[in-house]
């Protein structure tokens, strides 16, 4: 990442002696002396100042489809424009984009905000813009700026992130994002600190002042072999994640051994036994990594009906006119529904 281009003044800090710097962005609250680089690997103290090292260097570009965040209730079938930097303010021993998260010595290019904005207007079937596969957190300033163009010309924005920014930053943030996933990597304050460098708690209050805010929510943990995945763990992870509200849909991602961790993978009967669970509090649950596709569909919670079909990325539609069950009429909590097709249904 020797790009000098992506240096840009950090929004979120505070100036102290002898040009010292502490970042207010997320809950590590880094203290930097000069030339000192924070936590995410991403922001500097240069000068007495803080700057971030990325800003609108991307690593990563796609049209991804929806499901693939996995967003599973927004928009379903449609494409999403989707962008990644390097960084992150985690050090997950399991990181599945450890190549661009885990390091800063990767291929960049950069593009302006206005770039981006105009790249997802050309693409086919595509909604907006999701800012993902490293933590958007770290490029702060970049997604801040690309989201309020987008949100001018119409687009969607998506976030897909850990939830380790502070109240302030993303208070300010969510007016401009349409729908987040938002991974839950466990359920105890230990594995937070021991697999994450994290605290479960600033992660849990992110979750609810999106909530609170009203964006579209989905939530996703990766269930690790004997780290998080017992019974009475997941049982504590659903009665909050229902706290949140039963139409919050849950994903259980299947853990497969990556980057440092060699757990034995999943076992699906702890997937499906987690499914069983989340059920009983929760309307919408999903199992992923797996082929299943019981687990990977969409019902009515209220009748029982198969509403939306799914076979890998691809959806159908079989049961949903105009956001509601076509058999019993409940309204269900999906936004959007113009990109399905309707094959089924004619």
């Amino acid at each position: 990442m020797g790009d000098l281009s992506g240096l840009h003044e950090a929004m979120y800090y505070e100036t102290k002696r002898d040009n010292n710097v502490q970042c207010t962005l997320c809950p590590h609250f880094c203290y930097l002396k000069m030339d000192e680089i924070g936590r995410c690997r991403v922001r500097k103290n240069i000068g007495g100042k803080l700057y971030t090292l990325n800003y609108g260097l991307c690593s990563s570009m796609a049209m991804d489809p929806i499901e693939k965040k996995p967003l599973y209730h927004f928009y379903p079938g449609s494409g999403v424009f989707s962008i990644g930097t390097v960084g992150c303010n985690f050090t997950c021993d399991f990181c599945q984009n450890w190549q661009i998260a885990q390091q800063t010595d990767v291929q960049t290019q950069f593009y302006s905000p206005e770039q981006i904005v105009r790249m997802a207007l050309k693409e086919r079937n595509c909604i907006g813009i999701a800012y993902t596969y490293s933590e958007p957190g770290m490029w702060y300033e970049f997604v801040l700026d690309t989201a309020q163009i987008a949100h001018k010309e119409g687009l969607k924005n998506v976030y897909v992130t850990n939830g380790y920014l502070n109240p302030e930053p993303l208070k300010s943030l969510l007016p401009y994002i349409d729908a987040v996933n938002l991974d839950v990597k466990a359920f105890t304050e230990a594995y937070y600190e021991k697999i994450c460098s994290g605290k479960l708690d600033s992660v849990l209050k992110s979750a609810e002042i999106m909530a609170r805010e009203k964006c579209h929510l989905e939530l996703t943990t990766l269930l690790v072999t004997e780290l998080n995945d017992s019974e009475a763990e997941v049982q504590r992870l659903v009665e909050w994640a229902a706290g949140l509200g039963k139409d919050t849909p849950l994903h259980f991602s299947r853990y497969v051994p990556q980057y440092k961790m060699e757990c034995p993978a999943t076992p699906i009967r702890v997937l499906k036994d987690a499914y069983k669970i989340a059920k009983k509090k929760l309307n919408y649950v999903y199992l992923g990594n797996i082929f299943d596709p019981h687990t990977s569909n969409t019902y009515c919670p209220y009748c029982g009906k198969l509403l939306i079909d799914r076979s890998g990325y691809h959806v159908e539609n079989d049961g949903l006119v105009e956001g509601k069950c076509l058999q019993c009429k409940a309204r269900i909590a999906i936004c959007g529904t113009e990109f399905f097709s309707l094959s089924t249904l004619l």
